[in-house]
């Protein structure tokens, strides 16, 4: 009889200790919830307005128009090059990863090349590109903050030409016939672009115009001189910096 209120009286001791032993330890802390994941997608949308600037050359071909209906005398080709700086302005929307937009660009360009004739060596043909201007419209695909486009539209260029009494003649270096063109005709390029920032984005883009040919009527204080079938296509290479009004991302979970 004493072993077991013995017995019981140890199990009671133990049952009250357990309580007591538990109190002892500490809190198990508290952990918060992980916030939810969040990609930040960069936003093409919006006006933009930037600066250019780079390289350009002119390929020129001219052919002597006789007053014999039709006929033509080969007067040679030449490539005009030289720097260009600018400046455009557009606006983008985004529809998922595509993007899609119109452009207005102006540049002055500085694209000068000569040529002397094979036909006729006395003469020098010269031809200046001064300016010229795009209207576009553009379609891309967007791998978040980098994009890529195509883009093709309308362009004009605003022509100088000179003929110059060839090295080697009397009065070397004269002028003695001009003419200015402003051209019309169509462009295509293709660019890629990257969101360095909120808002702003760098890029290159490669352009081409074509001009096809056309007769230029040179004169000469007044009086007219001759007739050159004049053809033309233009390449250039630009390098582009734009600031966008849009947001600069979408958070997506």
């Amino acid at each position: 009889m004493k072993k077991l209120i013995a017995a019981a009286a140890g199990t009671l001791a133990l049952g009250l200790a357990a309580p007591a032993s538990a109190a002892d330890l500490a809190a198990r802390p508290y952990t918060k919830a992980p916030p939810p994941m969040v990609a930040a997608i960069y936003d093409w949308s919006g006006f933009y307005i930037g600066i250019n600037g780079g390289w350009g050359t002119s390929r020129n071909c001219w052919d002597f128009v006789t007053p014999v209906v039709g006929t033509l005398v080969d007067d040679g080709c030449h490539d005009s090059s030289g720097g260009t700086i600018g400046g455009q302005v557009g606006y983008r929307w985004q529809s998922s990863n595509w993007v899609f937009g119109v452009e207005g660009q102006g540049n002055w360009a500085d694209f000068s090349g000569n040529n002397i004739s094979p036909t006729a060596p006395g003469q020098q043909n010269r031809t200046r590109i001064d300016a010229f201007g795009l209207i576009t419209g553009q379609i891309g695909y967007a791998w978040n903050n980098v994009l890529f486009y195509v883009k093709g539209g309308a362009a004009v260029v605003d022509d100088k030409y000179d003929l110059i009494v060839a090295p080697g003649f009397v009065g070397a270096g004269t002028v003695f016939g001009s003419a200015r063109d402003t051209r019309w005709g169509g462009t295509v390029g293709a660019g890629v672009e990257f969101g360095f920032a909120p808002n702003w984005s760098v890029g290159v883009e490669y352009n081409h115009i074509f001009l096809g040919d056309r007769n230029v009527d040179f004169n000469f204080a007044g009086a007219f001189v001759q007739t050159e079938r004049v053809s033309q296509d233009v390449d250039m290479a630009l390098v582009r910096v734009n600031y966008r009004w849009g947001g600069p991302s979408i958070a997506r979970y």
